[in-house]
């Protein structure tokens, strides 16, 4: 497949990403009226909202990109062998380019509220005053480095010619969802640059100050992953 039109799949897959997961969040896990809570769906909702959005477009645009929509998935792969290296640039600034897109479309829908302001986080990731549950700076990193780690063993795994044919969306989707489920009291979780830098973009400040760690914590795990597969499960034959 053409490199362009796959970056425009790892761009389109990656607005959806930022767009349906930082938009639950944004606009569903709580739905308020002035002080009073009129419902939402909650950090249950909003994991499943992130899960849901990679296992739409693993279907929808796997067989065209790989539906990456990370840069850490895109280098993390490049590490095992299953990405070509010199592909990993476009497919980064389509990852970026999207996050940022989605993020663009949400702030629109949001600011369309009376009172709406992106003082209240924006759905960006944070550590420290700015973590949903106060968590330090190393906290953070380690969890975002963990979890990331999983993540793409569970991606390996899951894609492995050696797996079940056809599931592998579902077991991407539903760890993506478990990761979120552990995480997002400790960094709102990240795991992907793209999806941070999005929102932070809009944010500004704090969000952009703190950035940094939502790219260096998830690249290195991801990174990690791609050489503890290929070293410890790569099939040799």
């Amino acid at each position: 497949m053409d490199l362009g039109k796959r970056c425009a799949a790892e761009f389109f897959g990656t607005f959806w990403l930022v767009f349906g997961g930082c938009g639950s969040a944004v606009l569903a896990a709580a739905v308020m009226d002035g002080d009073k809570l009129l419902g939402g769906i909650g950090w249950l909702g909003v994991a499943f909202a992130f899960g849901l959005t990679v296992l739409t477009m693993a279907y929808a645009i796997g067989h065209i990109s790989g539906c990456h929509l990370n840069p850490a998935v895109t280098l993390g792969l490049c590490t095992s062998g299953r990405h070509c290296s010199a592909d990993a640039i476009p497919y980064i600034i389509a990852q970026v380019l999207g996050g940022l897109a989605g993020a663009g479309v949400l702030y629109l829908i949001a600011s369309g509220r009376e009172g709406f302001s992106v003082a209240g986080g924006f759905a960006s990731n944070g550590y420290a005053e700015h973590s949903p549950a106060k968590y330090s700076m190393l906290a953070g990193f380690v969890a975002e480095f963990v979890l990331t780690f999983m993540f793409l063993l569970i991606i390996h795994g899951a894609t492995d010619r050696r797996a079940p044919a056809g599931f592998a969306p579902i077991a991407i989707g539903l760890g993506l969802t478990l990761i979120h489920l552990i995480g997002i009291p400790v960094t709102n979780l990240s795991v992907n640059p793209a999806r941070s830098t999005g929102p932070a973009f809009f944010v500004g400040g704090w969000a952009l100050s703190q950035l940094w760690l939502f790219w260096v914590a998830p690249i290195l795990g991801a990174c990690a992953a791609g050489f503890t597969y290929k070293t410890l499960f790569e099939s040799d034959n």
